[in-house]
């Protein structure tokens, strides 16, 4: 699915200052045996700070990244882990829209309230 135009304008603009996508090859030895893997790709990376926009996911990517950037941070990749996502008024002003902008961005994907335990 593209992205909306104003996260395609908010894309550019963090590649044009050179954050990139990254993911880190993480390796661990288990019983002298050396396993490599790979994190989850961060949407933009820069020194060490990443940032993910989640604009339209559902909770278990909201997860997910929280335990990419958790497990960053504990190898010493990351400082910083921001994530981007919208806030609940923003819901009203797509049902206002009409019956199916608002199904499509309905109550299931990740608003800023089911981040906020304060809610």
């Amino acid at each position: 699915m593209a992205r909306a135009k104003s996260l395609s304008d908010f894309d550019s603009f963090l590649s044009s200052r050179e954050w990139k996508e990254r993911s880190v090859k993480v390796a661990r030895k288990i019983d002298g045996t050396e396993i490599e893997s790979e994190t989850h790709k961060v949407d933009f990376f820069k020194g060490q700070v990443a940032v993910e926009v989640e604009w339209n996911n559902k909770d278990p990517f909201y997860s997910r990244d929280l335990n990419a950037f958790r497990l960053l941070h504990e190898l010493g990749v990351l400082s910083v882990g921001v994530i981007i996502t919208r806030m609940d008024e923003l819901q009203a002003i797509f049902d206002r829209l009409g019956s199916e902008v608002g199904k499509k961005y309905g109550g299931s994907t990740t608003h800023w309230s089911k981040s906020d335990p304060t809610r």
